[in-house]
C-alpha cells in the first residue's frame, strides 16, 4: 500500500499503520459494515509494547484518517494527546486480547446484519457453503453479557476464543483477530459472506449440510490458493485503491 510522507512527530512504522488501518475503516464504510459510530477495528503499535490504536469515538468510519485514530495503552489512557474519546466498550473487549494474545495485532469487531442474524441462532455458523467451510471447526462462541464494558468479561472472552481467532458474539456479533491487518480483513470478509449465503439460503429453502470429510479436504487444500505475498494482502490492496479513487483523505 503506497503512503503518503511520514509526520514528523512520530516514527515511519506508526504512520503506516494509521494509514493501513484508516483505509480499513473506509473500506467497511463503504461495503456497508459500518453502525453509526460504534463498532472497532484496533490495530498494534508497531515497534510499542502495550499500545494500539483505535477510532476516535464519535466519528463515522467515513470521517476516520490516520491522523484523528486515537492511540491508547492497555489500560484505556490516551497517548498520543487526542482529543477525541474512546468508546469503553472497544477497549475493554479489544484490551483484553491484545493484552494477552502477542498474535492479535489487528481486531475487528461489528454488527453487520448477517452477523448478528447468525449470531443470535442457535446452531450459529452451518457448514452449507463454501465460504462457511472454511469457518467449521475453527470458529469460538462466547454468550452474551450485555454490553461489554465490565473487565471481568474478558477473562470469559479469552477462555471461551481457546486456540481459535474467529468467534462469534452470540445475540452480538462477530469477531475477528489475525496476525496483520490483511488478513484479519480479508477472515472478516469471508466470514461476512458465509453469514449472508446462510441468512439468503435460509430464505430460499432448506439448505444441504457439507459433509465432514469434504470440508477437511476443502480447509487443507484453501492454503494452495493463497499468492505468496501474504494471506488477504492483494485483496485488502485492491480495495485500498478502490477507495482511493473515492475520497484519499483517509491518508491525512
Amino acid at each position: 500500500m503506497a503512503t503518503a510522507a511520514k509526520r514528523p512527530d512520530m516514527p515511519a512504522a506508526e504512520w503506516a499503520a494509521r494509514q493501513q488501518l484508516a483505509a480499513c475503516y473506509r473500506i467497511f464504510d463503504h461495503m456497508g459494515w459500518s453502525e453509526l459510530i460504534y463498532n472497532h477495528i484496533t490495530l498494534r503499535v508497531p515497534g510499542e509494547t502495550g499500545a494500539f490504536l483505535i477510532n476516535p469515538f464519535g466519528l463515522g468510519y467515513d470521517e476516520v484518517t490516520a491522523s484523528n485514530l486515537v492511540k491508547i495503552d492497555m489500560d484505556g489512557q490516551v497517548l498520543d494527546g487526542s482529543p477525541y474519546p474512546v468508546n469503553s466498550a472497544g477497549f475493554t473487549q479489544h484490551s483484553v486480547f491484545h493484552r494477552h494474545l502477542p498474535d492479535a495485532h489487528c481486531i475487528i469487531h461489528t454488527h453487520t446484519t448477517a452477523g448478528m442474524a447468525v449470531s443470535a441462532c442457535a446452531e450459529g455458523l452451518k457448514p452449507i457453503s463454501f465460504y462457511a467451510a472454511a469457518f467449521i471447526g475453527r470458529i469460538a462462541y462466547h454468550d452474551f453479557e450485555g454490553i461489554t464494558i465490565r473487565a471481568d468479561e474478558g477473562e470469559r472472552l479469552i477462555a471461551n476464543l481457546g486456540d481459535r481467532r474467529v468467534m462469534l458474539l452470540r445475540n452480538h456479533g462477530t469477531l475477528v483477530m489475525a496476525g496483520s491487518l490483511p488478513e484479519a480483513f480479508l477472515t472478516h470478509w469471508l466470514l461476512q459472506r458465509a453469514c449472508e449465503i446462510q441468512v439468503a439460503a435460509g430464505a430460499a429453502g432448506t439448505p444441504i449440510d457439507i459433509p465432514a470429510e469434504v470440508i477437511a479436504v476443502h480447509q487443507r487444500d484453501l492454503s494452495a490458493v493463497q499468492l505468496p505475498v501474504g494471506p488477504g494482502v492483494p485483496d485488502f490492496q485492491t480495495m485500498v485503491r478502490r477507495i482511493d479513487r473515492i475520497d484519499p483523505s483517509w491518508r491525512d
